[in-house]
This record gives structure tokens, C-alpha cells and sequence, in this order.
């Protein structure tokens, strides 16, 4: 997980060399823990999540702390589950690993549990198709999903390699769901591409 990715102007993340983004979905909640805040460590903020195939980004509507946005690489999610509990609404939960820099040190216990709640209509069209994606990526990088110590030495954006153009032809669409799919690569104000996880 990264904190503050780099965004557009209106609110898109700016891709990564080879990124494709897949779908975006407003009108969610996104919970994660041991973000180290006035709050608590816990931050609760709604807003959007956009789905490509190297990451997860949760854009939230109004800063939290110094927060705005939240970057989760798919090969360092782990433990995801869908959940439908009978009093709340949907949702997607499990962990995810820091992105770490080669000059900073690896912290102890440093896995974040998060949850995507889905506040505004089914969740049809995003669940299956972000489950696949993930088991897509980790079949294909063939790392084990409770490596900690793997999955942090990783490169995140060798993900960019999987068949995605394949999985979206098969994509079943809920028509109770919000989500956006794009068909074609959404096309913001700046050609700005991005080659690493350093700012």
C-alpha cells in the first residue's frame, strides 16, 4: 500500500508505463487501519475506487489528515473475501503489504487490514471481477499469498503482464451495479505515464 498517489486534476490516478485501467466505482466507503493519523490510526473516508491491472486506488471526496488517495498493488493483497453480512451493507476485506523504497527499512508487523463497503447499489459487476483479477495476478507471478517476506520484495508492476483485454470480453455486468467499465483507456488531461513507485 502507498499513500497519496499521484492524481490528476480530476481525481484519476496517473498510470503507470503499461497500466490499464478497468473499471471505476463511486460511491463507496473505504475503512484501512495503522495509518498514522490525529485519528487514530484508523481512517474511514468515502469516495472512488479504480481498478487496473496493477492496483487498487481508493480516492477519497474530502482529505482525511493529509490523505487524499490510497494505492494498493494487487500482488500485495492478501487474504481478500467478500463479505454480505446481514445489517451492513456489502463488502470486500482483507490485507495488504506497504510499498517499501530500497532506503527505507521494513517495519515489523506493517500488514494493513482494509475494507471497500459498497454504499450505493450491488456489487455484481466489481466483486467477480476484482477476485478474478487478483487470482489472475498471483497465479501468474506464482508467489504464495501468505509470503510476507515474498510479496514485499516483488516488483508490483510486474501484474501489468496478465491477459486482462481476455477477462473483460467474458465480464458479466450487473445492471443494479454503478461501476464503470472502461472499454477504452480513459483519457486524461496529460499523456503522463509513470515507471516506478517513487514519487
Amino acid at each position: 500500500m502507498a499513500l497519496n498517489p499521484q492524481l490528476f486534476a480530476n481525481g484519476m490516478p496517473v498510470p503507470f508505463f503499461n497500466e490499464m485501467f478497468v473499471m471505476a466505482r463511486d460511491g463507496v466507503e473505504f475503512q484501512i487501519n495503522r495509518i498514522y493519523l490525529d485519528s487514530g490510526g484508523k481512517v474511514k473516508a468515502k469516495g472512488m475506487i479504480y481498478l487496473s491491472n496493477i492496483r487498487i486506488v481508493f480516492v477519497a471526496k474530502k482529505l482525511v489528515g493529509n490523505f487524499v488517495a490510497f494505492d494498493m498493488p494487487l500482488l500485495y493483497i492478501h487474504g481478500e473475501k467478500f463479505n454480505q453480512p446481514i445489517f451492513s451493507c456489502n463488502n470486500i476485506s482483507g490485507l495488504v503489504e506497504p510499498v517499501i523504497q530500497e532506503h527505507q527499512p521494513r517495519a515489523i508487523d506493517s500488514s494493513h487490514s482494509f475494507k471497500i463497503l459498497f454504499k450505493d447499489g450491488g456489487c455484481g459487476t466489481f466483486v467477480p471481477l476484482f477476485l478474478n483479477l487478483i487470482a489472475s495476478v498471483k497465479q501468474f507471478n506464482q508467489h504464495p499469498a501468505h509470503s510476507t517476506a515474498n510479496t514485499t520484495h516483488v516488483d508490483p508492476l510486474q501484474a501489468a503482464q496478465i491477459p486482462v483485454e481476455e477477462m473483460m470480453k467474458h465480464a458479466y455486468v450487473d445492471p443494479s451495479d454503478p461501476t464503470q467499465i472502461f472499454l477504452q483507456q480513459p483519457k486524461p488531461e496529460s499523456q503522463m505515464k509513470r515507471h516506478a513507485y517513487d514519487s
